[in-house]
């Protein structure tokens, strides 16, 4: 699959962007000023970026309590997930949702969520709104190998493949669910459930960009033309613990040294298009230099933007009709 100059800029600037936002907020988040928990996606940018590629506005995601990577790669405001995740009233969600719970309905961005397997059960609405209003879009829902496991998760798979939705699960396999090893806590194969349930299943190596990319790809074109849901497996591994504070006992500090060597995907994006001269060195350095000053402006400002006033406390909680 050809991908344009323009797009795989694009491309790197979001993987960029969420990188360097998570590693900030790693920082931050030990001075004790963001309220709440935090869980980062840094290792992991090149599966919500190769997949939302593929997908407009008019499609439609849900995430995990993980969701910051996806946040950004569906084009939701970066100034606005900082001040979110600070709490405060410039937030995307006015600072009510803090980091689990961000969302941008106008981009297609169903939400974080804090509830393990919450995410495919939103995906099977959403899909049988596009197919009934028969808009073209396509739903996506990411999960974890932990969520793998939920009944919600399951029910989602089966009632997306009756009901022939234009659905893709991408099942996003760092190896542990919260401190469980998916080897362990996982029985069978992620290929014998997609099979159990009717669904077409491709699995991918979530370091590389372009093979996320290539599967993403394949799996949104079949859902969109009408074929029913796909499975993606989406092997990659998260740097830092489930959370920030996890002191991530249950992993050797080797294992993660060698995975921060040799499944950085941003390192593979560079080494990758610079071989065959698709992108100059200097134009991927630029995006660094821009991206550095953004997520700067983004924190300065998340600090001193005032917090949500008390008597705003009960507003746009629930949805009116």
């Amino acid at each position: 699959m050809q991908i344009s100059h323009d797009v795989l800029l694009h491309s790197y600037r979001a993987m960029r962007t969420i990188r360097d936002f998570e590693e900030r907020l790693h920082v931050e988040f030990a001075t004790g000023e963001i309220p709440g928990f935090v869980h980062l996606y840094c290792g992991e940018e090149a599966s919500a970026v190769g997949i939302c590629a593929h997908l407009t506005e008019t499609d439609t995601i849900a995430s995990t309590h993980r969701g910051h990577g996806h946040c950004i790669a569906k084009g939701v405001a970066v100034e606005g997930m900082m001040a979110e995740i600070y709490g405060k009233k410039t937030g995307v969600c006015e600072g009510k949702g803090g980091s689990m719970h961000i969302a941008d309905l106008s981009l297609g961005m169903l939400g974080a969520n804090g509830i393990v397997g919450g995410g495919p059960p939103l995906i099977c609405g959403a899909a049988l709104s596009h197919k009934l209003l028969k808009d073209g879009g396509v739903a996506v829902a990411f999960y974890g190998d932990g969520a793998s496991n939920e009944g919600t998760t399951l029910e989602s798979l089966n009632l997306a493949t009756v009901w022939s939705l234009p659905a893709v699960f991408v099942l996003e396999d760092n190896g542990y669910g919260e401190a469980t090893a998916s080897s362990y806590a996982c029985a069978g194969s992620q290929r014998a459930r997609a099979e159990g349930f009717g669904m077409p299943y491709i699995e991918c190596d979530g370091s590389d960009f372009f093979a996320v990319h290539q599967a993403a790809g394949e799996a949104i074109a079949h859902a969109r033309a009408g074929k029913g849901p796909v499975m993606m497996h989406v092997h990659l591994a998260r740097w830092y613990g489930h959370f920030e504070g996890d002191a991530a006992s249950y992993r050797r500090a080797e294992d993660i040294a060698l995975l921060r060597a040799e499944k950085d995907c941003l390192k593979r994006f560079r080494e990758q298009v610079t071989a065959i001269s698709t992108i100059e060195t200097s134009e991927l350095d630029a995006i660094d230099s821009a991206v550095r000053a953004q997520i700067e402006q983004a924190v300065s400002k998340a600090k001193a933007d005032p917090v949500p006033e008390a008597a705003a406390l009960l507003d746009n909680v629930y949805v009116s009709y």
